[in-house]
Order: structure tokens, then sequence, then C-alpha cells
């Protein structure tokens, strides 16, 4: 049996011979085939040049060259729509996602016919900086009450799964990709195994807080309508907030005989009706926005050159 492993790489020049070396060392153990799949991400280093190197000394480690940097969403999509193995597992190259875990799964799933999938997760965050774990458990929490999709807190993109779900995520072609929710999307049975936070062999990671900021931002859009309905009923309610006052100063006027004054009261009714506005039309804003991008029906990625 074939397993395809998907690696996208961006700048991993130092992490892609180990992360290879330690595959081998898998591979061996197993009576399966492994193909590689390095998806070379635009890189700005020799990243390239060692995956060039890395297909001649092995027909199996296949590559594909994007013309710029289009994400590690756009990678995954490629390396899936590229695998042909059986099964099929994507993994980080920087060896977060340890090696020596697949042979567990393997196992898992020749051992349980009706197992679709099993995932990984981290319990423990160690080597993060604190302020990330804090707002990536939130980010859990949080769509996972928004979202009709469960996403389980820790699960990364290392996982092995079988062809039939594989087919089923290619057939969920969209621009706008989080690989996350649409791994929980298409169901199919899925076990997790649990280990503790790895950090990376070589190399500096390309994920800051503002990075991962944005790509939180995208699996709420992606997945959830509620920030439209927050932004209705937020509206609804400024509404007859704004009648309340309205109503009550003009029986304060009526009642009392003196105008209604206060430059300040009047400033921050406008300025919170404003403010609110701006939120409103920023969400609508993001939500067309995906719109707009969908309907240009651009590629997800575009290939300059790969492996024979």
């Amino acid at each position: 049996m074939t397993i395809s492993v998907i690696v996208p790489c961006y700048n991993e020049e130092e992490s892609i011979p180990l992360f290879y070396d330690a595959m081998e060392t898998v591979r061996k153990q197993t009576e399966h085939t492994f193909e590689y799949i390095f998806i070379n991400d635009g890189s700005k280093d020799r990243t390239l040049k060692v995956l060039k190197e890395l297909n001649t000394r092995d027909s199996n480690a296949h590559y594909l060259s994007f013309s710029r940097n289009f994400g590690k969403e756009a990678a995954l999509y490629a390396g899936l729509q590229h695998a042909s193995g059986e099964l099929v597992t994507v993994m980080d190259v920087d060896l977060q996602d340890p090696p020596a875990l697949l042979l567990e799964m393997i196992e898992r799933l020749d051992s349980d016919p009706d197992l679709d999938c099993v995932g990984t997760r981290r319990t423990t965050r160690e080597g993060e900086p604190p302020i990330r774990s804090f707002f990536a458990q939130l980010f859990y929490k949080l769509i996972n009450r928004i979202s009709q999709v469960e996403m389980v807190d820790g699960a990364r993109d290392f996982r092995l799964m079988r062809r039939p779900m594989v087919d089923s995520i290619l057939e969920l072609s969209e621009y706008n990709r989080f690989s996350k929710g649409i791994f929980s999307w298409v169901g199919f049975r899925t076990d997790y195994l649990e280990y503790k936070n790895v950090e990376r062999v070589a190399g500096e990671t390309s994920w800051n807080f503002w990075s991962l900021f944005k790509y939180s931002i995208e699996g709420i859009v992606n997945f959830s309508d509620t920030p439209l309905n927050i932004a209705f009923i937020g509206g609804v309610l400024s509404c007859i907030l704004a009648f309340l006052l309205l109503a009550f100063f003009f029986i304060r006027t009526l009642i009392m005989g003196n105008p209604t004054s206060g430059w300040t009261s009047l400033m921050t009714v406008v300025l919170f009706l404003g403010g609110f506005q701006l939120v409103t039309i920023g969400i609508l804003g993001k939500y067309i926005g995906k719109i707009f991008m969908e309907t240009k029906k651009r590629p997800v990625y575009l290939i300059k050159e790969k492996s024979k």
C-alpha cells in the first residue's frame, strides 16, 4: 500500500533533510511505500534546490514549486490533488509533527476498517508564547459556539486519511480555504492521538501572532454567519436605544420646560453609533470580499515547475 506524505515548505532548506531522514526511519519499520509530495510555497531560500537534490536521490520524493507564495492552505490543497496513495497524510516539515506517531496511526487504521482518519492533537503548548496559547484556546471555544462544525482544540493538520475522505475534501474546491474546518465539515469517523508539543528542529516559523489572528478570522468567516447576525441584532438594538433616548429627551423638555443641553452626551451617542456602523460595515465587507474572490474563480495556486 502507498502512503502519500504531503509536506508544505516555505523557507525550510534546513528542515527538509532532517525530516526526510526521520521519515525514512519510519518507512523502514512498515511494509508500506512512501510517496513524498513536497510543495515549495514560493520560498526565498534554497528550499527548491534542496528538493531537486532530494528528488535526484529518491524518485519517490516529488516536489511542486509555486510561482509565488500562495499560503499553506493552497499548498495543502495542491498536495491532496497530486497524492495518489490509498492513505494520505499531511505533515509539517519542521518535525513538530512527530513522524513516529505515523506508525501508531497506520496500526489504528489497519485494526479498524470502519475508521476513516486518525488525527493528532496537542495536549500542551509548551514553547509557545503565553499570549498565543491563550488566544488559540479562546478561538476554539468561540468557533465551537458559533459554528455548526465542531473543531477539536489543539488538533493539528497532521492526520492519516483513507482515500474516500481525501476525495471528499477535494470536492470542496473553494478559493477561501480553512483546512481545519474542512476536515471536520466533510465528516468521516476520526480518532485522535494526543501528544505533547514539540518545538521545531531548525529554521524559524513564518507564523507570527498577527498571521495567526488573520487565519482565525478566516476560519470564523468561512464556517459561521454569526458575525452577520451579531451585526443585525446590534443594529436593531442601537435603533431601539436611539428611539428611547429621543423619547426621553422629548418628554424631559416638555415637563421641565427647558431644552436638552449637553454636548458631551450628544457626541457620545454619535460616536457610539458611528463606530458601530463602521464595525458592521467591516463585517459585511469581509463576507462580500469572500464572495468577490469566489466569483472570480481564480485558481487556488499556480505551479511554476514540478518533478517528473
